[in-house]
């Protein structure tokens, strides 16, 4: 489990972004692999990455809002590791420190720069291109989750050239450049990166004859059958991540992103992890209470109806509304928002009985064939004052 980035920072929630960035300065400071003895080096590396992650995430409004709604499991399906650092200020946190190449080595090597957070990979080869996929499910599938096939239109890796975009995957001579290492080295103030060659585009060889498959890409479109897990209790909001389902590159595959839509349902609404209906009842039920059936989201319930029940006020069943995402024990509350139906015709012993109730209330109410539901609605009138 990982542990929370405010304790790992030392602050706390409510912690302005200069009091986050001055807790990570001092920290990173002190576990910096070059400040630290020998045989400490592992455990500070390993320190130094995970508060690097930690100001990364809550240095940047989108990745802290979502981590204080989501926790982990947020930023772990939104973000990649190479996102969590896109766009964080280390550089002017750390103008002046003397850390050298310490980003460089610990994310992602060469590409990485300190002031926009970008990364391309160890090799400084880039990644593949990330996936964006929309899912309709149902509101049933929501609350349920369920397994879901898709099918991805995607770049993969040419088998004729092996990816290499040669043919044969055998044309190719070692770019002069770089000298087949794909990077030249750059300085800039107190940071030493490697920048990916121009010439090979980071791939240390050049093609001196192309696949005809492929026209040199290293890739082609093919269609892909792909298995999306998607958890109980999602929500229009909802973004999954699926780690190396995106299309290849250099420097491995991207991700794929599947966005969900929850369908608009025919009897319930959604508010959050609540659930909402009109539940139509009777005059004489919400008068005298009772038991009363109601449909839910996973099927049927029983709910009591006290006596004197209003039109339009709200009754609840607790527990009986979608699962959470983030606690799969917990569920939000199904609302019945009531409403009293009157009926249109009556027969002579209902016509004789609400006269008999009319004359006992006192309420000088006489009914008649054609204005039945007027005297009716009058009477509710007199029983609800």
């Amino acid at each position: 489990m990982k542990k929370d980035y405010y304790e790992i920072l030392g602050v706390e929630k409510n912690s302005t972004l200069q009091q986050i960035k001055k807790a990570y300065r001092s920290l990173a400071l002190q576990y910096h692999p070059d400040r630290v003895a020998e045989d400490k080096k592992a455990a500070s590396e390993e320190k130094f990455k995970e508060i690097s992650e930690a100001y990364g995430v809550l240095s940047d409004q989108k990745k802290r809002t979502m981590y204080d709604q989501y926790g982990h499991a947020g930023i772990d399906q939104q973000f990649t590791s190479e996102d969590i650092f896109r766009g964080a200020d280390f550089s002017s946190i750390f103008e002046g420190a003397g850390l050298g190449d310490i980003f460089s080595q610990f994310f992602g090597g060469g590409g990485f720069n300190a002031s926009s957070g970008s990364s391309r990979g160890r090799s400084g080869l880039q990644r593949g291109r990330d996936i964006q996929f929309e899912v309709d499910i149902t509101l049933e599938e929501a609350y349920s989750g369920f397994t879901k096939k898709i099918k991805i239109p995607r770049y993969e890796y040419c088998n004729d050239c092996k990816g290499t975009g040669a043919k044969n995957g055998t044309h190719l001579k070692e770019c002069a450049d770089c000298g087949g290492r794909g990077q030249v080295m750059m300085s800039s103030g107190f940071f030493r990166m490697q920048q990916t060659c121009g010439v090979c585009n980071g791939k240390g060889k050049i093609i001196t004859d192309y696949c005809p498959k492929c026209n040199g890409r290293g890739a082609v479109k093919v269609t892909r059958n792909i298995d999306i897990n998607i958890p109980a209790g999602v929500d229009n909001s909802s973004r999954l991540r699926v780690k190396d389902e995106g299309e290849v590159g250099s420097g491995g595959a991207g991700d794929l992103y599947v966005y969900i839509h929850v369908l608009d349902h025919k009897t319930f609404q959604r508010d959050g992890n609540d659930l909402y209906m009109v539940l139509p009842i009777s005059f004489a039920k919400a008068a005298l209470g009772g038991d009363q059936k109601v449909p839910t989201i996973d099927g049927k319930g029983t709910m009591k109806i006290p006596s004197g029940t209003q039109n339009g006020v709200l009754l609840r069943l607790k527990g009986k509304g979608m699962p959470d995402l983030r606690n799969k024990d917990s569920f939000g509350t199904q609302f019945y928002k009531i409403s009293i139906e009157i009926p249109k015709k009556i027969n002579s012993e209902q016509k004789r009985l609400l006269e008999e109730y009319a004359k006992a209330s006192g309420d000088d109410v006489k009914v008649s064939e054609s204005s039945v539901a007027d005297n009716i609605k009058e009477k509710i009138k007199q029983v609800f004052k």
